[in-house]
């Protein structure tokens, strides 16, 4: 099946709200800080902007709260200079994780990239998609297309199914990662000196991070 560009289909949405001349309700997902750097840059100007952060997915428990803290941090500085009334803010959910460890574990032989981290970006984008359909925003969209280890093919065509399921939400198409969305990501993670996770973050993950890092260990000796 042939790739869709969804930089390009995102460009367009931007050109058909600047010519309406409104700022919309969006509600974005969010993982980490670093991930959430230059997404906020590119929308803040466009969209009345309101993140959300449930990742109940992140194991051990203080890696999640470290990744919490740092989007908090980074937030904090983006909306230094802002109004009261204009500032980004953050809804975070309850961290409920080995609840979210069991409904993982049905997929738990699967490598990294295949169904189970499918059912991951699912459950996350329809809890988000879910609050944004009953809270009455305009818009809903994952900062995740900026990953260059996730498929974003994949999480437009999730986007576009919970479109249907909750058909009173516009989903944003994304690639944050193209035209030199990744670079900028680094620019602005390397500027404020946040925290870069080393795993995508949960328990299986986790894991194999582990693995990897005894095999560099046991080079290391030879």
């Amino acid at each position: 099946m042939e790739k869709i560009n969804y930089y390009n289909v995102m460009a367009d949405e931007f050109e058909k709200i600047k010519k309406e001349g409104r700022k919309p309700k969006l509600l974005m997902h969010v993982c980490c800080g670093p991930c959430s750097t230059f997404p906020l840059e590119l929308l803040d100007p466009l969209f009345n902007l309101t993140l959300y952060f449930n990742n109940s997915n992140i194991y051990p428990n203080d890696e999640y709260y470290r990744r919490l803290d740092e989007l908090k941090r980074f937030l904090d500085i983006f909306n230094e200079d802002k109004n009261e009334e204009d500032q980004v803010k953050v809804i975070i959910t309850p961290y409920e994780n080995e609840e979210y460890n069991k409904f993982l574990s049905i997929r738990k032989d699967d490598r990294e990239g295949q169904e189970r981290c499918f059912m991951c970006y699912e459950r996350r984008m329809d809890e988000a998609m879910s609050y944004a359909s009953m809270n009455n925003f305009d818009y809903f969209t994952t900062v995740m297309t900026i990953s260059r280890q996730k498929n974003s093919q994949k999480l437009n065509e999730i986007g576009k199914k919970l479109s249907q399921k909750y058909p009173n939400v516009r989903y944003l198409f994304s690639d944050f990662k193209k035209k030199k969305g990744i670079n900028r990501k680094e620019e602005l993670t390397n500027l404020y000196q946040m925290y870069r996770q080393q795993y995508c973050g949960c328990v299986y993950s986790y894991n194999e991070y582990l693995r990897r890092l005894k095999e560099k260990e046991a080079k290391k000796q030879i």
